[in-house]
């Protein structure tokens, strides 16, 4: 049992029975703030009863804390959520949590000396972030600065294509400007850092990749992503397994398009959808945005049977949750990920000549007999 999620689950469900914004605002945060905490709730429980001071945490969220601690619910919360007429909704929000780790659940994976998998000593590059040209926050130097801080080799700036308006998708014009930037980046960082002209492509309902295969082609690396149709029960099998199959293609993105409490993102028969990634070449994205998480460690063995390769992302919009990455590689060690098949711990030399070879792949690669659904 995970006490910082649990509480930080009882805060998220007092704050969706608040009337006053304030208030809702204020249990949201202390939320926010329990689930970042490194260490165990516990190790902040003082010997009279009292908690060491945890910044963003009043009175009242003390209270359910503390009600957690040594009963191990919270009356506050059942009484709020049963007398109010959101209940409903807290009961529904409560169904989208499964699988989500607490920063503290993070911090100790990575330490886990009993579980295999990637290090964060193995982790060469991140191949999912955002900067200015499209929804990130902070201009390409700086996230090279921060990646070369971090101790990478490489990184994939992936800002979103100019199909998915909502985020400021970047056009053709701005991508031949963007590359021209990188290029410039590259010659100054020359034998030190590799930024990788990348995309994120939104997939469309039908499958299909919001840019056309010409344009694909400008590009290093493609992460391909729904951003539609995350709330529907339908299933949407063939869409996902047309998009795996599209030869310029290196990774499929946030594939369920999950966020915390809020959507469970698509319904799939995900072993055929990682049969057929695993068949294409195609890597598996664990997305490790604290609110995404996608997939989880529970889904990424299923993946795993499947043969798929994989890529641990951060998804950051700025240099600070570049750290995302880490969520990312606890989930991998808690699936028990082989090393070898996370694409992030190669060489750069030898991911550029992947994502080179499976752009020129143009039918799926099958691996023997088909494998029996899982």
């Amino acid at each position: 049992m995970d006490s910082n999620r649990k509480i930080a689950s009882l805060l998220r469900d007092l704050a969706s029975v608040q009337q006053s914004a304030q208030s809702k605002w204020g249990y949201k945060r202390a939320a926010s703030a329990i689930l970042g905490l490194d260490e165990p709730i516990e190790q902040y429980l003082l010997p009279n009863g009292t908690l060491r001071k945890i910044p963003n945490i009043g009175p009242s969220s003390t209270r359910v804390i503390l009600e957690v601690l040594q009963t191990g619910r919270s009356a506050i919360v059942d009484a709020a959520v049963g007398g109010s007429p959101h209940a409903h909704d807290v009961e529904r929000a409560r169904g989208l949590r499964e699988n989500f780790l607490s920063r503290a659940q993070v911090v100790a994976a990575l330490a886990d000396k009993r579980l295999g998998g990637p290090r964060l000593d193995d982790y060469r590059g991140d191949l999912q972030m955002h900067s200015t040209w499209s929804d990130g926050v902070e201009p390409l130097e700086a996230l090279v600065n921060a990646c070369v801080a971090r101790g990478y080799g490489y990184c994939a700036i992936t800002d979103h294509s100019y199909g998915l308006k909502i985020a400021g998708g970047i056009s053709m014009a701005d991508l031949t400007r963007q590359h021209q930037e990188i290029d410039a980046l590259n010659r100054r960082f020359a034998g030190t850092f590799r930024m990788i002209k990348g995309i994120e492509a939104n997939i469309r309902a039908d499958g299909s990749i919001d840019m056309t295969s010409e344009e694909l082609k400008t590009l290093e690396l493609v992460v391909a992503a729904p951003h539609s149709a995350l709330r529907t029960t339908s299933d949407q099998t063939a869409r996902m397994i047309s998009a795996v199959r599209q030869r310029s293609v290196h990774i499929l993105g946030h594939p369920r398009g999950r966020k915390l409490s809020t959507r469970p993102g698509v319904t799939a028969d995900w072993g055929l959808v990682f049969e057929a990634a695993a068949e294409s070449g195609v890597a598996i994205e664990i997305d490790g945005d604290p609110s995404r998480q996608d997939i989880d460690f529970a889904l990424a063995q299923r993946a795993i049977r499947a043969g798929c390769l994989f890529a641990l992302d951060s998804d950051a919009h700025s240099s600070r949750e570049l750290e995302y990455a880490e969520t990312a590689v606890a989930h991998a060690r808690l699936a028990g990920i082989p090393k070898a098949r996370v694409i992030n711990t190669w060489e750069v030399e030898r991911l550029l000549a992947w994502a080179a070879e499976r752009g020129s792949v143009k039918t799926p690669r099958r691996r023997g007999k088909r494998r029996p659904r899982v």
